[in-house]
């Protein structure tokens, strides 16, 4: 079983045509040293921006 991730922030997956919000806010937290990436929550229909497993 994997251990649960820290969510550091979610977005609807409906966003405008060209618009990345989930992605612009995981590279704004990487660029203050945060390790951050995006995964899809299929159930929730989310992009959630997730702490980065460090192990």
């Amino acid at each position: 079983m994997m251990a649960p991730r820290e969510i550091l922030a979610d977005f609807p997956a409906g966003g405008p045509r060209g618009s990345w919000p989930a992605e612009e806010k995981a590279e704004e937290l990487r660029n203050v040293g945060t390790p951050a990436t995006v995964l899809m929550d299929l159930k929730t229909d989310r992009f959630l921006v997730v702490a980065e497993r460090t192990s």
